[in-house]
This record gives C-alpha cells, structure tokens and sequence, in this order.
C-alpha cells in the first residue's frame, strides 16, 4: 500500500510538473502580458537608417513598437536577426513596428559604415537607429545584448526578453497586442 501511494504521489508531482511547463510554454497568446511601465522617448539616437524620418514613441501611439538593441559584432544577436526580420515582414503591415537600436560593445562597431554594412549584410529592411552613446540603452535600463521590448499600442512596454531564443513566445507576445483594442489613456 505504502508504495502505490509513493508512486501515485511521484505520478501527481510529475502530471503537475508537466502542466505547469506546459502552460508557461503556451504559443496561443493566451499569456497575460502585465503592463510593465511606459516606454521612454527615444533619445540620443543617430544615423536612421530604413527610414525617411526620424521616429519618436510619441508618434508611434497606436502602433505596437518591437524595440531590439543589438550590436553586429554580438553572435547571439547576429543569430535573433532573421527571426526580427521576418517579424517586420510579416506584421508591418497589420500595426508592428521594429525598430533596430544598434548599440556597440567594441569601438569598431561604432562606425556608421560598418553598421550599415551589417545591415545590407543581414538584409535588414526595419529602421535602424545608431546608439553609441547608450542613451536609449540606459533609457531602459538595459544591460543586454540581444534584447528586446515589446511596446503597446498605448506606449508601455508589456514583455522583455534578452538573449537568443524564445521566438514562438515573443511572436505570440507580438500578436496578441496586435489584436488587442486599447483606449487611449
């Protein structure tokens, strides 16, 4: 009796064990995406390139704004690339905005030339900004290469995620603020 109910216990830990990665690996959008505070202005932001003008959040309200700082020197944000990429291609046209923030880790890297080199190289076509003076960076309190915020159609970020992977989830971040109706507050 007493190892039908060790094995019946060890039987439950696991079902939960699995439920519990189940729900947090959900892809259906169905995550609730807490608002987490208001996207800071862009500042100190140089050298746009894909774009005709100069982009501001203010000017953004009403569209959502996937903002990913990376530097072309970064393994880990050479590989996020195509996944960003296909993102901008994919939603533009149904409300997404992605704006590149290039911040540099090497002073190479802080060269307008060689950014867009890597840009043509990668075959970016979202606006890129050039922040080498980290001023966006510190704006939000970044500290990562890749990194990524999610911003609302209202200006607050609503989901990060640093590093590499975890693409089906910030897709499904991206879809689910798309779909949503915000009053403007």
């Amino acid at each position: 009796m007493k190892s039908i109910k060790n094995a019946l216990v060890i039987l439950l830990v696991g079902l939960f064990i699995a439920c519990s990665a189940w729900a947090h690996d959900r892809t259906d959008g169905s995550k609730l995406l807490p608002k987490l505070y208001p996207a800071p202005e862009f500042t100190g932001l140089k050298n746009w390139i894909n774009s005709p003008e100069i982009l501001s959040m203010r000017d953004l309200r009403g569209k959502v704004v996937l903002i990913d700082f990376w530097t072309y020197g970064c393994i880990n944000c050479i590989h996020t690339l195509p996944h960003v990429q296909k993102w901008h291609q994919t939603y533009k046209d149904r409300g997404l905005v992605v704006l590149g923030i290039h911040a540099p880790e090497f002073d190479y890297e802080r060269k307008l030339k060689n950014v867009m080199g890597a840009v043509n190289k990668y075959g970016l076509t979202f606006p890129v900004a050039i922040d080498n003076g980290f001023n966006l960076w510190r704006a939000y309190k970044n500290r990562f290469w890749p990194a990524m915020y999610l911003v609302d159609k209202n200006g607050i970020v609503r989901y990060m995620h640093f590093g590499e992977g975890r693409y089906k989830d910030t897709e499904a971040a991206i879809v689910d603020l798309l779909k949503k109706k915000y009053p403007s507050s």
